[in-house]
């Protein structure tokens, strides 16, 4: 029997540009794969492998990569009472089956989510942010956490970033395969082969900015339905800014091993004040995700 929605605000906003960017993935991934098939006549089925195993490989074992990656370790209600009781009280809030539940040894204040969907969700927080807040300031970040893995965001992300990395290792399969031996002569094939990088890095480019877009978007999706789940907007404003600011007192070394998963987190870390990485971020700035919760909070205020 189909279970029913959550009781997440449905956010019609985020499901139209959850499809729009699919769409437009899946358009540059035909592209990509089009244009391999044409210049590698000889080694179509290699491709054409190559792509689905890694399609497979990132749908069905990048969520266990991640978790793995940032540390996180399932734990019982025995070992986080605290963790559980809040998660247990999001669940009964939103109507929704309890994930699995871990915690991440690392003084970073964050949390993240991961799982193709509610049935292999994990819900994660780091020690330094159980250490941090109060508890209904966690509730908030958990809630956040929550609406990714109710509005599904997790996996449409997990394939949306698949076509990046496919563009990258597929080229390198294609030039070490094909232009050794089609770059001898006369081949016009030889020519062609050296258009593939460009067109991958072309399509990692539009990839990369049309998945950003849309993070950006689901995460102020998160902040909103969570503040309107919980009904305590400023929980969740108070932990957004306390996180925030603890960022700064947090060890260079220790940022840069998270840096890499910022996409997963509630927020970014960053370990330069000034970076690349902060101009393209996958979230949100600070002000405008506080602007939005001030607002709904002003709304709940005066109904």
């Amino acid at each position: 029997m189909a279970r029913t929605r959550s009781r997440y605000a449905p956010d019609r906003g985020l499901t139209t540009r959850m499809v729009s960017t699919m769409f437009f993935i899946g358009l540059l991934y035909v592209v990509l794969v089009g244009v391999l098939l044409a210049v590698l006549r000889g080694a179509w089925p290699v491709v054409l492998v190559v792509a689905g195993g890694l399609f497979v490989a990132q749908f069905w074992f990048s969520d266990r990569i991640a978790a793995y990656g940032m540390g996180a370790r399932e734990v019982t209600p025995q070992e986080a009472p605290e963790l559980h009781g809040a998660i247990d009280r999001i669940c009964a809030l939103a109507d929704m089956p309890k994930p699995r539940v871990a915690v991440a040894r690392s003084d970073v204040p964050n949390a993240f989510a991961t799982g193709r969907s509610e049935r292999t969700a994990l819900v994660c927080a780091t020690t330094g942010l159980l250490r941090r807040l109060e508890p209904e300031e966690l509730e908030g970040v958990l809630a956040h956490e929550m609406s990714h893995v109710a509005h599904r965001d997790v996996a449409v992300m997990t394939i949306a970033s698949f076509l990046g990395v496919l563009a990258g290792i597929v080229t390198r399969v294609a030039l070490w395969g094909g232009l050794a031996r089609n770059s001898r002569g006369n081949d016009p094939a030889g020519v062609l082969l050296m258009l593939i990088p460009l067109v991958s890095a072309v399509v990692y480019a539009l990839s990369f900015l049309l998945t950003r877009l849309l993070s950006r978007y689901r995460e102020l999706s998160a902040d909103r339905t969570a503040a309107l789940l919980t009904g305590r907007p400023s929980a969740l404003a108070s932990a957004l800014t306390k996180v925030s600011g603890q960022m700064a007192r947090i060890p260079t070394e220790d940022l840069r091993k998270a840096e890499p998963y910022n996409a997963f987190y509630f927020v970014p870390a960053f370990a330069a004040k000034e970076s690349l990485g902060r101009l393209l971020s996958s979230h949100p700035t600070l002000e405008q995700r506080l602007d939005q919760l001030a607002r709904i909070s002003a709304g709940l205020s005066h109904p």
